[in-house]
């Protein structure tokens, strides 16, 4: 199937201009009960970065009313919260750390690395991808954007479900002026690279409206660096007075949080006007009833979050850099926030989410393989590991609760060199780095929900005994259910 799919790419030269009628005549049209799916991911985008979220700072007028159209999710999460293996994982519903992929795959030889370059490393084929499941299913695929999961030709996306690809293989792309493969070959192209995806994405959409086709757009915003951006996107914030939060943790940097805050917002509210064209043009092609709309981001984000800023592979934000270590230099600080692992999640599926609804479960980025197959009817391999769920359920219903518990993995590689695993229940957090020692971190989420104090160290009370070794007994099964390598190269 595999084979069969890159050679229908090759023969129409990776182009989205097939006719109405060519598109029409290869799928069944779309219709409500199996809608059209329009899978919008954003990179490095905070949980927090949406006026639905309750941050008065962030301008995203069409974001929020797609929350009020559709469904919003506060704890949906990424099983790791860096790029590569979370876009593993969101296409084959397994851990990175299953798939080989533990950090964001670095084949840049200028890029700095503590354990080695990656040149050969991208996902394999064997895994099965709910993009193919849905070539299978009568879906026409494409992706648009960001790939980071393998540069090399056996790893393109076209041999992992795609009909089309237009976009770039590798992890970082200019905001402005990017080169992007179209068509099989690098081209260079002017303008704002999130206004070009979307003007693909649209051309797209377009193409196949007589058809049925899943769409994976995925941005290179608002990844650092955040400049350029339009002139009415960065307006507001010129002279926004900017509040970071935790403005009084120790030795703050604050001029420069404000800068990257302002500049952040700034990118965002570039994606947000940009769903806002999405949205018009499903609008205006009479899609919007029987388009599935997913907006979400392959994990979390901070500035000034406990002194730092940047994701699960961060850095201090502060005007001294606290002292280093062999495995964990000077001014970097691995984490497993929450603002790190948790995404802006939003799901639109008219006349089946109830509009304005909101479902506080925990959805892992694992779940969208399931839950994409089950709306599109389609049929995942019997010998295929799938470890999310179908999430289609708590959908439908917002008052039906799926978890509460959250899990995640990551081996930093690059930065740093860590072996990180998070458990938590929702109402308490425990985090074990296996490479280090001293770096283990438990936080009462209830009544401390910015984690700003770690309680690891009073573990011997009788608050909080039961409850670590609860969570950790947890944490250590979820490894053993998963063939977690750390397991057993630290004897567990």
């Amino acid at each position: 199937m595999k084979q069969l799919a890159f050679a229908l790419v090759l023969l129409s030269g990776c182009s989205s201009t097939f006719t109405d009628s060519d598109t029409d005549t290869a799928n069944n049209a779309a219709t409500n009960d199996t809608p059209n799916i329009l899978f919008i991911y954003t990179d490095d985008q905070a949980p927090w970065a949406l006026g639905r979220a309750g941050n008065t700072q962030a301008i995203t007028p069409n974001l929020d009313k797609l929350t009020e159209q559709g469904m919003y999710l506060p704890n949906a999460y990424a099983t790791t919260p860096v790029c590569s293996p979370s876009r593993a994982s969101l296409l084959t519903s397994q851990y990175g750390y299953e798939l080989g992929i533990d950090d964001w795959i670095n084949n840049n030889p200028k890029a700095k690395t503590l354990t080695g370059h990656q040149f050969d490393l991208g996902l394999d084929t064997k895994y099965e991808t709910w993009t193919e499941v849905l070539q299978q299913a009568g879906y026409y695929t494409g992706l648009i954007g960001k790939w980071h999961i393998g540069e090399k030709e056996p790893f393109h996306p076209t041999k992992h479900g795609y009909n089309e690809f237009i976009g770039f293989r590798e992890g970082g792309a200019s905001p402005v002026n990017p080169k992007l493969e179209v068509k099989g070959v690098e081209t260079q192209l002017e303008g704002l690279t999130t206004d070009i995806l979307t003007d693909y994405a649209i051309d797209f959409i377009k193409s196949n409206k007589a058809g049925k086709f899943a769409l994976s757009l995925h941005y290179r915003a608002p990844h650092y660096k955040f400049l350029p951006v339009a002139p009415e996107d960065e307006a507001p914030f010129k002279d926004m007075d900017i509040k970071l939060p935790h403005p009084d943790y120790p030795n703050l940097n604050t001029e420069r949080g404000t800068k990257l805050m302002r500049e952040y917002l700034s990118s965002v509210k570039g994606i947000d006007r940009n769903i806002g064209r999405l949205m018009d043009a499903l609008d205006k092609l009479g899609l919007t009833d029987n388009t599935l709309v997913v907006f979400t981001s392959d994990h979390g984000y901070s500035i000034g979050f406990n002194g730092t800023w940047h994701k699960g592979n961060g850095f201090w934000l502060l005007n001294k850099k606290p002292a280093g270590t062999d495995n964990i230099p000077a001014g970097q600080r691995p984490n497993m926030y929450d603002p790190s692992l948790k995404v802006p999640t939003i799901v639109r599926w008219p006349n089946k989410i109830k509009a304005g609804s909101v479902n506080s479960s925990t959805m892992p980025n694992l779940d969208w393989f399931p839950t994409l197959v089950s709306i599109a009817k389609g049929k995942i391999s019997d010998d295929n590991i799938i470890r999310g769920k179908d999430f289609t359920p708590a959908l439908l219903d917002e008052n039906l609760i799926l978890s509460t518990d959250y899990y995640a993995a990551y081996s930093t590689l690059h930065q740093s060199v860590t072996q990180m695993r998070m458990y938590s229940d929702g109402k308490y957090k425990l985090v074990k780095d296996f490479k280090n020692q001293g770096r283990d971190e438990f936080y009462d989420l209830i009544n401390d929900p910015d984690e700003t104090t770690n309680l690891i160290a009073k573990k011997h009370l009788p608050a909080y005994a039961n409850i670590v070794a609860e969570l950790e007994t947890k944490l250590l099964n979820k490894m053993r259910e998963t063939g977690d390598p750390v397991l057993a190269q630290t004897g567990n």
